[in-house]
C-alpha cells in the first residue's frame, strides 16, 4: 500500500536566516556539482534533500497539514535563481510546486500522506494515459509512462490513467511508491540531462481509489495556494527554468564583455558596437518577458488570495505569459551564444550548458507554439482547441 513503511524524513530548516542559509548552500553545491549531475543523467537524492532543508518542497503543501505554502512568484524567483546555476536542477526543483494537484485528492487522503511529512519530492509520468482495470476499491495498472522527471529522487511517483467522463479528457493521477515502479533508464538527451526524465513502469500494481485524483481538478482544501489554477501554475514552473538559463547566459557574457582585451588582441569584446547592441536587445527582451509573467502571476495570486473568481481570461494570460517567457529566455541563450563567439563551441564552455538546457523548455507541450494560438482564441472568446488549457 502506498503508505505502508513510508515517511518522509528530511525536512525544511526554520524560515528566515537558516532556511535562507541553507539556499545559499544547496546553490554552492550546485555549482560545484552541476556537470556530475549532468553526466549521471539525474538529481541525485542527497542534493534533493538540500532542496529540502532549503524549503522547495514543503511550498505548496496547504498550511492546513502543516506546510507553508509560498505565493507562485515568490516560489519561481527561487526557481528561477536555481536555474541560473544549472537549469536542468532547476527544472527537477519546480515540480516542488506539483503537490498543488495533490488538493484534489480526498481530504483525508491529503492528511494520510502529509501525516508521514510535509517536505515530499512528486515526480510524474503522466502520458500515456493506460486504460487500467477497475476493481473493487481502487484499480489495477500495467504499463509505462514517459518524461517521468526526477523520478530517481522522488518520495512518491504519479502515473497517468484514463478517468471516466467527469475528467474532461485529463488524466486521473494514481499514486504509488517509487519502490511499486521500474525505472526504465532510457534520459539519452541533449538538453536537460540531468532531468532524469526517465519512462517508468509498473505491472499489475493495484492503486486504492483514494490516492487518485484528477490532475488539475477541484480542490477538496480551499486555501490561496489550492485556488491558485494548477494547469497555468504547471506550465509557468517549466518556463521559469529558461528565464533563469538566460539571465545565467547573458551574465556570462556581461562579464565577459567587461574585460579590457580579446584572445586575438583585438578590442575587447564589450568595446564592439555589436556586442553592446546585441547584449541590450537580449536584456530589454528578456526583462521585458519577466515582468509580463511575474506581473500577471502575481496578478492572479491576489484573486486567490481574496477568494475572487479567477477566470478563464486569467488562466490564458497565465499560460501566455509561461509560453512568452520559454521563448524569451531561448532568445536569451542563443542571443548570448551568438556574442560569445567561436569559443563557445566547446562542450567544456561554461553557456554549453545554459544552451544545451535552455532550448528545451519550449519544446515541452505546456509551452510549445500551438499554446500562444490556443491563448489568443480564449481572448477572442473562441474555444482554445487544443486539450487541457488553460
Amino acid at each position: 500500500m502506498l503508505l505502508d513503511e513510508t515517511s518522509f524524513t528530511t525536512t525544511a530548516r526554520p524560515a528566515g536566516p537558516e532556511r535562507e542559509a541553507a539556499f545559499d548552500q544547496m546553490l554552492d553545491v550546485l555549482r560545484e556539482r552541476r556537470q556530475e549531475f549532468a553526466d549521471q543523467h539525474y538529481v541525485p537524492r542527497d542534493f534533493i534533500d538540500l532542496l529540502k532543508k532549503a524549503g522547495i518542497y514543503r511550498a505548496s503543501t496547504p498550511a492546513r497539514f502543516g506546510g507553508e505554502p509560498q505565493p507562485p512568484a515568490e516560489f519561481m524567483r527561487q526557481i528561477e535563481r536555481i536555474s541560473a546555476v544549472d537549469p536542468a536542477t532547476g527544472w527537477v526543483a519546480s515540480f516542488g510546486s506539483a503537490l498543488t494537484y495533490f488538493a484534489a485528492l480526498p481530504e483525508e487522503s491529503q492528511a494520510a500522506i502529509y501525516s508521514r511529512g510535509v517536505d515530499i519530492a512528486f515526480a510524474g509520468g503522466m502520458f500515456p494515459m493506460v486504460e487500467a482495470r477497475r476493481v473493487e476499491g481502487g484499480w489495477v495498472a500495467d504499463g509505462t509512462w514517459f518524461f517521468a522527471s526526477g523520478c530517481r529522487g522522488a518520495d512518491l511517483l504519479g502515473i497517468g490513467l484514463k478517468g471516466d467522463a467527469s475528467a474532461k479528457g485529463r488524466p486521473l493521477t494514481a499514486l504509488i511508491r517509487p519502490e511499486d515502479a521500474e525505472i526504465i533508464d532510457n534520459w539519452d538527451v541533449a538538453g536537460m540531462k540531468s532531468t532524469g526524465s526517465h519512462n517508468v513502469r509498473v505491472t499489475d500494481l493495484f492503486i486504492p481509489e483514494e490516492f487518485t485524483f484528477i490532475r488539475g481538478g477541484e480542490p477538496t482544501v480551499d486555501e490561496p495556494v489550492t485556488r491558485y489554477p494548477a494547469l497555468p501554475y504547471a506550465a509557468q514552473v517549466l518556463a521559469v527554468t529558461t528565464l533563469g538559463a538566460g539571465r545565467g547566459a547573458l551574465d556570462y557574457v556581461r562579464e565577459v564583455g567587461a574585460g579590457t582585451s580579446s584572445v586575438t588582441g583585438g578590442a575587447a569584446k564589450g568595446q564592439r558596437p555589436v556586442y553592446r547592441l546585441g547584449l541590450a536587445r537580449a536584456e530589454a527582451d528578456l526583462r521585458g518577458a519577466r515582468a509580463f509573467f511575474y506581473g500577471t502571476t502575481e496578478q492572479v495570486w491576489e484573486k486567490a488570495v481574496a477568494a475572487e473568481e479567477i477566470t478563464e481570461k486569467d488562466r490564458a494570460l497565465l499560460r501566455l505569459a509561461a509560453s512568452h517567457a520559454a521563448q524569451a529566455g531561448r532568445r536569451a541563450v542563443l542571443a548570448a551564444f551568438d556574442l560569445a563567439g567561436t569559443g563557445a563551441i566547446f562542450q567544456g564552455h561554461p553557456l554549453q550548458h545554459f544552451l544545451q538546457d535552455g532550448l528545451v523548455p519550449a519544446q515541452h507541450a505546456m509551452l510549445q507554439e500551438n499554446t500562444f494560438e490556443a491563448a489568443g482564441a480564449m481572448l477572442l472568446g473562441r474555444e482554445p482547441g487544443i486539450p487541457s488549457f488553460p
